[in-house]
């Protein structure tokens, strides 16, 4: 173990943090405590990975943690990305876009909106980096991600880079079918479908009715269940089942939105999946339906 940290350490544009408190790498803010990399280079992070598999030790990649829970902490070293970026980069607007995985969905949106880029609005008020949006194939009501997405750079679990062409079966709902266990999105080419002036004001119409109608102000992963199809929407089962307000701790089914969970102070990894556990079976009993957790458990 001590090797293992030490060769760790020696990484230039890495920073080890053992037995660290791991609430403020998620959204949802739940108490748990374990080791995290913050990564800074690709290089740096080829390096990180060829020694935890040296040491046969299990990694997992922590975006903006917008729809994760981090649970299973012993053994696994976490990997946050925190790639530079040039926001100069953004001065202007461009027929394509190679972006670091690790910017977030909310710049994106601000430069959408300033040259109208048609397309962009599909992220508008999803709190989370891109590759973590486009692993998940993030969307609205107003589409997916996948959409603009040309092409995605990998880092394989071999360490070796690859750049995966996007096709028509590249994605599946809130998934895709081209990173495998171990990989790690490093970068994206985003592309739009034309320029539109009027797309600011769709943008923050969409804005407004998200703030109305998600509580887009606490601590929460996002939507916590999938959908089962258009017309059976975890949400609406959540609520007819009088399950809004539900509590456990400092954990409650939110009144805005029944399918979004909300941490008022201290709740733990262990509650949300006993909160998680209770519900999907209340949804079961009533709908016969095995509604799927959208937010990850690791």
């Amino acid at each position: 173990m001590k090797n293992l940290i030490s060769e760790l350490d020696s990484i230039d544009d890495v920073e080890l943090k053992i037995d660290s408190e791991l609430s403020r790498f998620t959204t949802i803010r739940l108490k748990n405590k374990g080791d995290i990399l913050i990564v800074k280079s690709i290089e740096a992070l080829k390096e990180t990975i060829k020694i935890l598999k040296k040491y046969k030790k299990a990694y997992h990649l922590v975006g903006w943690g917008a729809n994760q829970i981090l649970h299973n902490t012993a053994d696994v070293y976490f990997i946050k990305l925190q790639f530079e970026f040039d926001r100069n980069y953004l001065a202007s607007a461009r027929d394509e876009y190679y972006l670091p995985a690790n910017i977030s969905l909310n710049i994106l949106t601000s430069h959408a909106k300033r040259f109208g880029l048609k397309g962009w609005e599909v992220f508008t008020g999803i709190p989370a980096s891109l590759g973590g949006a486009v692993y998940m194939n993030a969307g609205t009501n107003l589409g997916e991600i996948k959409d603009i997405v040309k092409s995605v750079t990998i880092l394989r679990s071999n360490t070796e880079i690859e750049e995966v062409i996007i096709e028509k079966d590249s994605f599946k709902y809130r998934g895709n079918n081209f990173v495998k266990d171990g990989d790690i999105i490093l970068a994206l080419t985003l592309y739009h479908h034309g320029l539109d002036e009027s797309l600011s004001i769709k943008i923050e119409d969409y804005l407004d009715l998200r703030k109305r109608t998600q509580p887009l102000q606490s601590y929460n992963c996002g939507c916590v269940f999938k959908n089962y199809d258009s017309n059976h929407r975890a949400g609406q089962y959540i609520d007819v089942l009088g399950m809004k307000g539900l509590r456990l701790g400092d954990l409650m089914v939110s009144n805005k939105h029944a399918n979004f969970i909300e941490n008022s102070g201290d709740a733990k990894s262990v509650d949300f999946v006993e909160l998680t556990d209770e519900i999907k079976y209340q949804l079961e009993l009533f709908s016969g339906i095995q509604f799927e957790l959208e937010a990850k458990v690791y």
